[in-house]
């Protein structure tokens, strides 16, 4: 990969527009070179390989994310707010995050799974099927 195509994959990542990226690393024709350079089999793959890197580092996994709830279900976590006066306070998490908290875990624990009951009479849905037949049997004789 030359320079201007590692510029080019740098403003893509900032912009997530590839024109606006092709215009930024300098190409003449941005709408056409940025299509062409997104077919670019090792500009594709720095892209991804770069976005890959970024998500690892910022997003969180799922890991985390019980975690946190569960620290929020226990009451573990303080949060800060602003009163009337203007007084910023620390207060734990309030009881109605704790139950939302408990809530999601259920959910990811499968606990929350919905049942449904289905009854379907086939005995009668059989027999009016069969009714119909005769009557198309008989209709055509």
């Amino acid at each position: 990969m030359n320079e201007r195509q590692r510029r080019f994959v740098d403003a893509y990542i900032q912009t997530a527009n590839a024109t606006e990226a092709a215009r930024r690393a300098g190409y003449k024709s941005p709408n056409v070179t940025a299509a062409k350079l997104l077919v670019n089999s090792s500009i594709r793959a720095e892209v991804n390989r770069r976005l890959n890197e970024l998500k690892t580092a910022s997003t969180a996994d799922t890991q985390e994310i019980l975690s946190h709830l569960t620290s929020v279900l226990r009451g573990e976590l303080s949060e800060e707010i602003v009163t009337n006066s203007g007084k910023l306070l620390t207060v734990k998490v309030s009881e109605r995050d704790r139950l939302k908290a408990a809530e999601m875990l259920l959910k990811v624990n499968g606990a929350f799974r919905e049942k449904v009951d289905v009854k379907v009479d086939v005995c009668a849905q059989f027999a009016a099927a069969v009714e119909q037949v005769w009557r198309n049997v008989d209709a055509a004789n």
